[in-house]
Formats: C-alpha cells, sequence, structure tokens
C-alpha cells in the first residue's frame, strides 16, 4: 500500500482486450501493480455496436460511471439506457451485460473491491 498520492493519466495506460469481447479493451488505471489495497478503478472502452456477454461475479460488485457514448446495460431482468453522468451499482452475483447503441466509443470508469483473484462466469 502506497503513503503518497499516485497520478495516473489514462494516455499512459495501455489497453488491454476485455476477453470474450471484440471491440471492447480495458485500462487497469489503479490496482495491484500501484498497490491499491482496497479497490481498483479501470475504464472501459466499447466501439460502436460492441457487446460484453452476460456474465457474473460471484465475489465482487462493481460501481460506475459514464463517461461518454451511450449504451444497454442489462443486469438481472432489467434493461437500462445509460448515457454520460449516470451512475450504475451492479451488486455481486447479478448478470449483467453491456451493448454500444450508439454512434460513438463508449467509456466508462468501473471501480471493484480488490479481492482479487475474482472469477467471471459467462452465461450461457
Amino acid at each position: 500500500m502506497s503513503d503518497k498520492p499516485i497520478i495516473v493519466n489514462v494516455a499512459d495506460v495501455p489497453d488491454n482486450d476485455v476477453p470474450r469481447s471484440k471491440g471492447a479493451t480495458i485500462k487497469v488505471m489503479l490496482g495491484d501493480k500501484e498497490g491499491m489495497p482496497h479497490f481498483h478503478t479501470r475504464i472501459f472502452t466499447l466501439e460502436p455496436g460492441t457487446v460484453i456477454a452476460g456474465h457474473h461475479h460471484d465475489t465482487i460488485e462493481h460501481e460506475q460511471v459514464m463517461l461518454e457514448g451511450i449504451m444497454k446495460l442489462t443486469v438481472g431482468d432489467e434493461v437500462h439506457v445509460v448515457k454520460p453522468g449516470d451512475v450504475m451499482y451492479l451488486p455481486k452475483g447479478l448478470a449483467h451485460s453491456y451493448e454500444n447503441i450508439g454512434d460513438s466509443p463508449v467509456r466508462f470508469v468501473c471501480c471493484i473491491p480488490a479481492l482479487l483473484p475474482y472469477s467471471t462466469v459467462f452465461e450461457e
């Protein structure tokens, strides 16, 4: 754990492909590498038409902030259209999926507890 402030610029963090989701990338802004003890901050980008398939995590919840674009967020049986400025909470164990339904990239911040490793179970 760091006892000093850490400043990371989004341009300095590499994009990594999101598994099973062509057109989706993730940047781990603050995580294990930076010694984050309680939560990890990531930024997801979905190109137009991109879907992150339905999945759940049994041990972690999510808090997310929509930055750019327009996206369909399905959580359990509920479907929401989210836009910049919306903040989302996804409970642990509840299936969720994302779909960029706009003409420009979607970008959102996602914070999760630092309970690594955690599993992602894709819905079939």
